[in-house]
């Protein structure tokens, strides 16, 4: 069977979570594969295509039925859709931020998603600018989980943030709290919250 796009992206996301991106090369890709490095360009001219078209890819079926039908209980469900994609890949937060992807399934999730807050009476724009903050938040927020992992130490930080010297630090941060508690409430101000002017 001939080889084509599909399964260079599944070689690229399964060495993604065998050995990380750090590790990820075109010609690891090629060689996980058993082809010349030639074919994987062929398929994807470049590390950063690559790098698209794994984020796409990821976001198969984010979109996808059913959802609620209330717009605000559906953006809440798209961003946690969206978290747990990310967060099933290795490295799945790096791998999306600073791709500007504009394929099938990223542009059906993005469309989506805006047409949840549309559908929740927000003009084109306002809609617009909740789903960037909604994605970049997730991306933010998700890298930050991912780089973490279970190595997670707060100590020194609690240790650093006295109440002589932060005193309004200290007073919040003992409820920094868990990365699902900190992604729920963020995902609730941004889809909930009041539009700029408002």
């Amino acid at each position: 069977m001939a080889l084509d796009r599909t399964a260079v992206v599944t070689a690229a996301l399964e060495l993604l979570d065998d050995a990380g991106l750090d590790k990820l090369t075109m010609r690891k890709v090629a060689e996980r594969l058993g082809v010349q490095l030639n074919t994987v360009y062929w398929h994807a001219s470049s590390k950063p295509r690559l790098l698209e078209l794994m984020a796409d890819a990821m976001l198969a079926g984010c979109a996808d039925g059913p959802l609620p039908e209330p717009w605000d209980e559906r953006a809440h469900t798209l961003a946690h859709r969206y978290r747990a994609a990310l967060l099933a890949r290795r490295d799945g937060a790096r791998v999306m931020a600073g791709t500007y992807v504009a394929e099938e399934h990223t542009l059906r999730f993005a469309d989506t998603l805006i047409g949840a807050f549309l559908d929740g009476g927000h003009t084109p724009a306002e809609a617009g600018w909740r789903t960037w903050s909604l994605v970049y938040f997730t991306i933010g927020l998700t890298q930050e989980e991912q780089a973490a992992g279970a190595a997670r130490d707060l100590d020194p930080l609690l240790r650093a943030a006295t109440a002589d010297r932060y005193p309004r630090l200290a007073a919040v941060v003992g409820h920094f709290g868990d990365f699902e508690d900190r992604f729920r409430h963020g995902v609730g101000l941004l889809v909930s919250g009041r539009e700029a002017g408002a």
